[in-house]
């Protein structure tokens, strides 16, 4: 997994971090991780921090001053890979809901089989989700239903969060028109390269919900995600025209 950077975001995972960290090193000497820490009350960074002197030139950390959302917190990571010569970035979250096993296989559909984005998806075969009560089993593979109804990308798990992009597709998508923060970020991504024609592939992964610590998710990030498709959408056949 050579040119490779894992982007992890943090707020409050202090019970997670160091696990995941070393989890993902496991995978490869070569590859890189991210922590881009939104600059938690529990003290994640300064864990982080203790650890970069076991992973030196391996583990880097970006600490912002306060929680300003996923999506922002991706982007920043996104311009900080691109700054340097990384042509695989990862985007991952930091509670083990998306397993490091699997990253090998991300990688190998980017590296090996010509993929520019590829998807770690709980949906491509079958609903391979653990832990997750019903409602929210069907809430997501609705939500990703619904997405792929309105704006026709052929995706079944379009807000996934668990991802391997080629370096040039985030040179060619404009990071600073990137509107959404919460979940639909993870939708309006996979749209943009979309419509730019990338080889889009979903892996099959077992996502397992968390374990330690709090869940992100709230009725405003849904919300976002519902109605910012229709408007992204619209606005796609706007540009077009």
């Amino acid at each position: 997994m050579t040119n490779t950077i894992v982007i992890i975001p943090t707020y409050n995972e202090i019970e997670n971090i160091e696990a995941i960290i070393k989890a993902v090193f496991s995978q490869s000497d070569d590859v890189h991780v991210l922590v881009v820490d939104d600059n938690s009350p529990d003290l994640t960074g300064d864990k982080v921090k203790a650890l970069q002197t076991e992973y030196k030139n391996r583990l880097f950390l970006e600490v912002r001053q306060e929680k300003a959302g996923l999506g922002t917190a991706y982007i920043h990571g996104f311009k900080w890979a691109l700054a340097r010569a990384y042509q695989y970035i990862f985007e991952m979250d930091a509670d083990f809901s998306h397993n490091p096993n699997d990253l090998p296989k991300l990688y190998h559909a980017c590296h090996a089989e010509g993929a520019d984005l590829a998807i770690g998806s709980r949906y491509v075969t079958g609903v391979n989700v653990v832990n997750w009560p019903m409602s929210r089993v069907l809430l997501s593979y609705l939500a990703s239903r619904y997405v792929r109804f309105i704006t026709g990308m052929k995706i079944h798990d379009t807000t996934a969060g668990f991802v391997c992009y080629k370096r040039k597709v985030l040179e060619t998508i404009n990071l600073d028109k990137i509107k959404f923060i919460g979940y639909a970020f993870q939708i309006e991504m996979k749209f943009k390269a979309y419509l730019e024609k990338f080889k889009i592939t979903e892996v099959p992964v077992i996502f397992t919900d968390r374990t330690r610590g709090e869940s992100k998710l709230s009725s405003s990030i849904i919300s976002e995600a519902i109605f910012g498709v229709i408007s992204m959408k619209i606005n796609s056949l706007l540009v077009k025209k």
